[in-house]
């Protein structure tokens, strides 16, 4: 017996359209997930049972419930579930209702789900990179505090010295208890950095897939793991482009006719890989012959930001042949120059 069950899902609360195929009756109920217990609702079911519902940033937990209980899931793209809705009326019931209709139907436009492990990288590396950004804020504002006073504080604030010579900027009783506070948050967010950064550097150490990525120069173990992790499994895409598109690099097109333009890239990917591959590619260009000559060559035609970007696209088509492949950087280039070669000769 197969249980298909279709759930709107909300922060605080579910609407849940489920069906038997031993009896075909569909049945509707609510839970609230604070005061219901929606495990032992999900328990009661045995065989195989499929969970549909749309991506949310509030289903960890849940996702994690339902593998616990060796249930399937299900993950649905909300933009297209909503384009195969039949009525323009909306509400939870006629949405728990659609998503088990699509199952029913075979048309649930299904999410690739990634694993526990992959999860849990991401959301380390994410977590790193806030830490990363609420250090930056308040370096930037007691270096702003310190030049208020017509002076200039050089060296990251971090180390020892640059904090002595903070201290000594002459300020008012209530500055100089703001300036304190901050340096302590500016050394607590240090040490909280370099915990995240080291366990980040342990599962790239014990990832094969991670190190092979390394072999290119600028690719660290962050943008190695994020790379990883985000487009395991690699056989998923056919090709670099489908890649791009799915990472958000990919320029976004406004043709008719005969008129064809490339506009800006989509940005509907990964903005933190994004991120880290636009910093990897400077790094690369400086030490990659072809990326090099290819950057001035953008720059020349278009301007710099851009040619950054075109790097990390680039980079990351490079990164995705050779997960691929499964080769390291110096075959990767030995590929390449085979190629050139056959393609020259007479």
């Amino acid at each position: 017996m197969a249980v298909y069950i279709g759930v709107d899902f909300h922060a605080r609360v579910q609407t849940i359209s489920y069906l038997t195929t031993e009896d075909g009756a569909i049945e509707q109920v609510e839970l609230h997930h604070l005061k219901d217990d929606v495990r032992g609702f999900y328990q009661q079911f045995t065989g195989e049972v499929i969970v549909g519902f749309e991506t949310s940033g509030y289903a960890y937990w849940f996702e994690e419930m339902l593998e616990e209980l060796g249930h399937r899931v299900w993950i649905g793209d909300p933009a297209e579930i909503r384009r195969l809705a039949r009525r323009r009326q909306k509400n939870d019931r006629r949405d728990a209702n659609l998503i088990l209709e699509l199952m029913m139907r075979g048309d649930f436009p299904r999410l690739h789900r990634q694993s526990r492990e992959s999860r849990e990288v991401l959301q380390q590396l994410r977590y790193r990179q806030r830490l990363v950004k609420m250090r930056t804020m308040t370096i930037n504002t007691l270096r702003f505090m310190a030049m208020s006073r017509g002076v200039s504080v050089r060296g990251h604030l971090s180390s020892r010295v640059t904090q002595e010579r903070m201290k000594a900027v002459p300020l008012t009783l209530v500055l100089s208890q703001q300036r304190d506070e901050l340096l302590g948050l500016v050394r607590d967010l240090t040490q909280k950095i370099a915990g995240a950064q080291q366990w980040l550097e342990q599962q790239a150490r014990q990832d094969s897939q991670v190190g092979l990525l390394m072999t290119h120069p600028g690719l660290g173990p962050l943008t190695a793991l994020c790379l990883v992790h985000t487009l395991s499994p690699i056989n998923r895409f056919h090709n670099g482009r489908r890649v791009t598109g799915y990472v958000g690099l990919d320029p976004m097109e406004d043709s008719s006719a005969e008129r064809q333009r490339f506009g800006a890239i989509s940005k509907q990917g990964s903005r933190l890989l994004r991120f880290l591959l636009v910093e990897a590619g400077q790094v690369a260009a400086r030490q990659d012959h072809d990326l090099k000559q290819f950057y001035w060559r953008v720059q020349l035609r278009r301007n710099r930001p851009k040619a950054k970007v075109a790097v990390a696209r680039r980079l990351l088509v490079r990164a995705f042949i050779m997960l691929r492949d499964q080769i390291d950087y110096a075959e990767f280039l030995r590929r390449g120059v085979a190629a050139r070669s056959s393609r020259t000769s007479p």
